[in-house]
C-alpha cells in the first residue's frame, strides 16, 4: 500500500512539474509574441516620437512581464495586520510642532505636482477635466495656479507647479498655459506614458501602428498615476528639479480641491534628522460609509502598504469595506522625496501591484489595461508615514453632485482655496445625490437659475426633470422626485426644510 501511495505521489509531483513547465513555455511564447508586436509598432514611429515611445514600451514590457508572472491574489489575507500606532500620526500632533521662522526655506525645497491626465467625459465635457469651471468661472487649473502664486507672493518663495499630462490632455493644457505667463508661478509639464491596450483573448496589442487617430483612436491608454515615477524620471524634469535644490514633491489629483500645500506637513518633512528622513507621506482620513471602496493602509511583511479593493480576495470584500476594521482611507495626497524616486528608478526597485482594468471598445472588442497606482509604491520608500488629516483635505469633484457642493455658499473662496463657511454649524458636508438629468455639466447648469442656499442642508436627493428658481433655500433633508413624464419647477425664493416633493409642479411666466 505504501509503495502505491509513494508511486502516486511521485506521479502527481511529475504532473505538477510538467504543468509548470508547460505554463512557463506558454508564458515565454506570449512574451516573445508581445515583444515582436511592440517592435513592429515602434518601426512605424517617426522622429522624436520614436525615442519617447521606445522608453514607454520599456516600461510596458516590464509591466507585461510581471503580469504574466503573477498568480492569484497579490495579498494573503492572514498576513494583513493593522499598522503600528506610530506609523499613522494624527494631524494635530504634526501641527503642534508649529512652523519655522523662515517658511520660505522650506517652501523652496517643494514642488507641487498635479495629476492632470483625466478627461471630463464622466461629467459630459470634452477635453481635460482640469479646464472645467468649478467656482466663479475659475477652473481646477486656475485655482491651483492661484494657490501657489499666493504662497510664492506671501513668503517670497519659488514653488513651481508641475502637471503630469496624458496624451489625452497635453495639447489642450499647453494651449491654456499661455494665460499664466505673467503669474508668479513657474509651470512645467511632462507626459504620462502611452501604453497599448491588450486584446483579452490573444494578449497582444490591438494597435497596428503608432497612429492615434482613425481606427487607432481608442487602442492606447495612460497607465494609471503609478506611472508618475518612470515618466517623471524619463522626462529629465526630475533631475532638473533636484539640481535646482528641490527635495520633495506634493502630489495630488487636480480635481481634489482640498489638496492645498500644508505648511505643517512640509515642516515635518524638512525638519527630520538626516538618518531618519521620511521619504514618503500618505495623507489618510477617517472612512465614512461613502468611502468604503477607498484604499487603506496596512502592515504587511513588516512594511506599511496600500491595500486597494481590487487586491482583496472576494471572500473578504465585506470585511475590507468595514468602517470598524479599516478606519482610514488614502486621499491620494502624497509627499515624496525626489532623491528617493531617483534612487528607486535607477535601482529598478519601484514595485507596485498591477491593476488589471478590463474595458470594452466601441466595436465590442474586450481588452485589458495594465495600470499601477502612485500610492502603491509606499512600501518601497524608507521611513514611510501616514498622517490622518482632517476631512477638509479631501474634496474631490467627480460628479455634478460634488460640483453643486463646491459652487454653493457652503464654501468660501480665497486665494484659490475653498474653506467651509464659518456660518455652517457642523463641519460635515451634506450628502447630495442628483439624478441622471443632471449628469452633464451643461444640463446641470441650465437646471439652476442660481445655486441654492445649502448652509443648513443635511441631505438632498433630486430625481427626474427638476429645475430650481433663484434664491431657493434647502434645509435638513430634502427629496425631490419628478416621475417619468412629470416636471417639477421649484419656485424662486422657496424655502424647503425636511420636505419630500413629488408629482408635477409647473410654473409658467404670466
Amino acid at each position: 500500500m505504501s509503495l502505491y501511495v509513494e508511486g502516486l505521489s511521485k506521479e502527481l509531483q511529475s504532473n505538477t512539474n510538467r504543468m509548470a513547465q508547460f505554463q512557463e513555455v506558454m508564458r515565454q511564447q506570449l512574451e516573445s509574441s508581445m515583444y515582436a508586436d511592440l517592435e513592429k509598432l515602434l518601426s512605424t514611429a517617426k522622429g522624436a516620437e520614436a525615442e519617447v515611445s521606445k522608453k514607454d514600451f520599456e516600461g510596458f514590457r516590464k509591466l507585461f512581464h510581471r503580469f504574466l508572472q503573477v498568480k492569484g491574489p497579490s495579498v494573503e489575507w492572514s498576513k494583513i495586520n493593522r499598522p503600528p500606532e506610530d506609523s499613522i500620526q494624527p494631524y494635530d500632533k504634526i501641527k503642534a510642532k508649529g512652523l519655522p521662522d523662515n517658511i520660505a526655506d522650506s517652501l523652496n525645497k517643494l514642488v507641487v505636482v498635479k495629476l492632470n491626465g483625466g478627461l471630463g467625459t464622466s461629467m459630459g465635457c470634452k477635453g481635460p477635466k482640469s479646464l472645467i469651471s468649478v467656482r466663479n468661472e475659475n477652473t481646477f487649473l486656475d485655482l491651483t495656479v492661484q494657490q501657489i502664486e499666493h504662497l510664492n507672493k506671501t513668503y517670497n518663495a519659488d514653488v513651481p507647479l508641475v502637471l503630469m499630462n496624458s496624451f489625452n490632455t497635453n495639447d489642450d493644457t499647453k494651449k491654456i498655459l499661455q494665460k499664466y505667463r505673467h503669474h508668479r508661478v513657474k509651470i512645467h509639464t511632462f507626459n504620462q506614458s502611452r501604453y497599448p491596450r491588450i486584446n483579452k483573448e490573444s494578449l497582444l496589442p490591438v494597435a497596428k501602428d503608432m497612429a492615434m487617430t482613425g481606427e487607432n483612436a481608442d487602442v492606447w491608454y495612460p497607465p494609471g498615476h503609478g506611472d508618475i515615477y518612470a515618466s517623471f524620471y524619463n522626462s529629465g524634469l526630475l533631475e532638473q528639479l533636484i539640481a535646482e535644490g528641490k527635495e520633495y514633491i506634493f502630489v495630488s489629483n487636480i480635481d481634489n480641491l482640498g489638496a492645498t500645500v500644508d505648511l505643517y506637513i512640509l515642516n515635518h518633512l524638512v525638519s527630520q534628522p538626516n538618518g531618519k528622513r521620511c521619504e514618503f507621506i500618505m495623507e489618510v482620513t477617517d472612512k465614512t460609509r461613502a468611502d468604503v471602496k477607498g484604499g487603506t493602509l496596512i502592515q504587511y511583511d513588516g512594511k506599511l502598504r496600500l491595500l486597494e479593493i481590487a487586491q482583496v480576495p472576494k471572500a473578504h470584500v465585506d470585511e475590507f469595506k468595514s468602517v470598524t476594521k479599516f478606519k482610514i482611507f488614502n486621499t491620494n495626497n502624497l509627499w515624496i522625496s525626489l532623491s528617493a524616486i531617483k534612487r528607486l528608478q535607477e535601482q529598478n526597485a519601484m514595485d507596485m501591484e498591477i491593476i488589471v482594468n478590463p474595458k470594452t471598445l466601441d466595436g465590442g472588442l474586450n481588452v485589458i489595461q495594465l495600470e499601477t497606482a502612485v500610492g502603491a509604491a509606499i512600501k518601497c520608500f524608507e521611513n514611510a508615514l501616514g498622517i490622518n488629516v482632517p476631512r477638509s483635505r479631501f474634496l474631490p469633484v467627480k460628479t455634478t453632485s460634488d460640483l453643486l457642493l463646491v459652487m454653493s455658499n457652503l464654501y468660501s473662496l480665497e486665494a484659490g482655496c475653498l474653506t467651509m463657511s464659518e456660518r455652517r454649524e457642523f463641519p460635515t458636508t451634506p450628502h447630495v445625490k442628483l439624478g441622471s438629468s443632471f449628469t452633464k455639466v451643461q444640463e446641470y447648469l441650465t437646471r439652476f437659475e442660481s445655486i441654492p442656499d445649502m448652509l443648513e442642508l443635511d441631505h438632498l436627493t433630486v430625481s427626474g426633470d427638476v429645475t430650481f428658481g433663484k434664491h431657493v433655500s434647502l434645509k435638513g433633508t430634502v427629496i425631490i422626485i419628478a416621475n417619468h413624464g412629470d416636471r417639477i419647477d421649484i419656485p424662486a425664493g422657496s424655502m424647503l426644510e425636511n420636505k419630500i416633493v413629488s408629482g408635477n409642479l409647473r410654473i409658467l411666466d404670466h
